[in-house]
């Protein structure tokens, strides 16, 4: 028996799905996908351009101007004018969703998108940022990450990377493609796919980032030395994924997440005043922060999340008997000041 949530608690507000990924990598197989199938969920999906997506004109039941319902039940519409307007919009129509998914274009940064839904207030009340999901083409993606910023930043946004089109490449390049991921970003949940072909409940509602599950993860790999064998990781293709072998062999010169622990109880006012000055201060360098908190004489975890100097939070549910009460926190960002931040964070523990 679970306790019921607090008013306006983070389970009363839609979930919102940024879904990201290079121009070709197979985002629009996938948005066709959550329109055309019987999955008997309500889905609106917002897209950028109704003309650039391709979206198959068979799903689409009479459209009125920007709101377009298809067979299935869920509804598409284009961002013609402004995202938050639309989103009100959507908040209004009846019968409501149980998601919004948020497709932005393919030489885009996901960062603007994903910082409405901390920056405008009627917005944020209703609606809450529930997963970045990249969509990546296995073939081309190295190509990209040499060339392309934005594709960099698209992977290390993501909390859920989509690898498709793994059936054009060899094992060694799916190897080589992964780590070249997990040195951006260790800490997304990756499926590798052909065709899109993932459980729409592996990308769509993952509650808050799959804190949890992200946060589990340990990356003892960024961490340690080299006290890792290198020599087996490419022989066999199906290692757990989110054990990290073989990531020795790749650092993203400008590209780093940082993991941060504690089992003390941290002080809510410290820490607080903290992070709002690391990101006031190093916001631009910090792509994504995320953790959850287990703060002193406090019997329920908070939980926050921050795109650059954007942060939201709010306490989650109480701690579970015999849970460990500790405190994780994760950055990812470009030349992040890693030792000033183990130093911050240290003196947030409660005295």
């Amino acid at each position: 028996m679970s306790a019921a949530p607090a008013p306006s608690s983070a389970s009363d507000k839609i979930p919102v799905t940024v879904l990201t990924g290079y121009l070709g990598a197979g985002k629009t197989t996938l948005l066709n996908r959550i329109l055309s199938e019987n999955h008997g969920k309500k889905y609106a999906v917002i897209v950028n351009e109704f003309g650039e997506i391709g979206i198959d004109n068979d799903l689409v039941i009479g459209a009125d101007e920007e709101v377009f319902e298809m067979n299935n039940g869920c509804v598409c519409c284009t961002v013609r004018g402004d995202l938050v307007r639309i989103m009100e919009g959507l908040m209004k129509r009846r019968g409501k969703f149980d998601a919004i998914i948020l497709e932005t274009t393919g030489l885009a940064d996901p960062a603007p998108v994903a910082q409405t839904f901390f920056v405008d207030e009627d917005v944020q009340t209703k609606a809450r940022l529930d997963a970045v999901v990249t969509v990546a083409d296995a073939k081309w993606l190295s190509e990209r990450l040499k060339d392309a910023p934005e594709a960099k930043n698209q992977i290390a946004f993501a909390d859920v990377i989509v690898l498709n089109k793994t059936d054009l490449v060899s094992a060694s390049e799916l190897a080589e493609v992964e780590a070249r991921i997990r040195a951006i970003n260790p800490y997304a949940k990756l499926h590798r796919t052909e065709r899109c072909q993932v459980a729409l409940a592996d990308v769509l509602e993952r509650n808050a980032f799959d804190l949890d599950r992200i946060l589990d993860i340990e990356p003892d790999f960024l961490e340690a030395g080299d006290d890792h064998d290198h020599d087996h990781d490419h022989d066999h293709g199906h290692h757990h994924h989110d054990h990290g072998h073989g990531l020795k062999h790749y650092h993203d010169e400008d590209m780093q997440s940082l993991s941060l622990r504690t089992d003390q109880p941290v002080d809510a006012d410290k820490f607080m005043t903290w992070l709002q000055d690391l990101v006031a201060r190093d916001g631009a360098r910090i792509l994504r922060s995320k953790g959850i908190l287990a703060f002193k004489d406090d019997d329920e975890r908070y939980v926050f999340q921050g795109v650059h100097m954007m942060l939201e939070g709010d306490h989650q549910r109480k701690w579970n008997d015999g849970e460990a009460r500790e405190s994780r926190v994760v950055f990812i960002g470009r030349d992040l000041p890693e030792q000033a931040i183990r130093d911050g964070f240290a003196k947030c523990v409660a005295a």
